[in-house]
């Protein structure tokens, strides 16, 4: 028993709560802006962007616009603009919607797809 106990505390002590560790407006800018994320979301599934520095987002075949808002990344595909709170740990991003991881993803250097 104090072995599960112990497990526990220590799991709870390494894994971060949704809420810690969220990026900041200047964390956002400095790591992802200029570059490429690709990754997952819940529901939309598999995607690769580069995040222009002009606000501009380029997709294979689409655009959009970005911009940092209240520390939360949003994003507009002409929609209407809806906004993440973010979590970057080294080059592995966390995309979080109202308390809940909704997607990851990985910070790729520059625009190698050529968007």
């Amino acid at each position: 028993m104090k072995s599960f106990i112990l497990t526990a505390c220590l799991a709870c002590a390494v894994t971060p709560a949704l809420g810690e560790g969220l990026a900041t407006e200047a964390d956002i800018l400095a790591r992802i802006s200029g570059n490429t994320v690709q990754g997952s979301m819940m529901d939309a599934g598999a995607y690769t962007e580069f995040y222009d520095a002009d606000g501009t987002i380029k997709g294979d075949g689409y655009t959009g616009n970005w911009r940092v808002e209240n520390d939360q990344m949003c994003f507009d595909y002409g929609e209407g603009a809806d906004c993440w709170s973010v979590r970057i740990e080294g080059a592995d991003v966390v995309w979080i919607k109202d308390g809940e991881e909704d997607g990851t993803g990985v910070i790729v250097a520059g625009n190698p797809n050529n968007f």
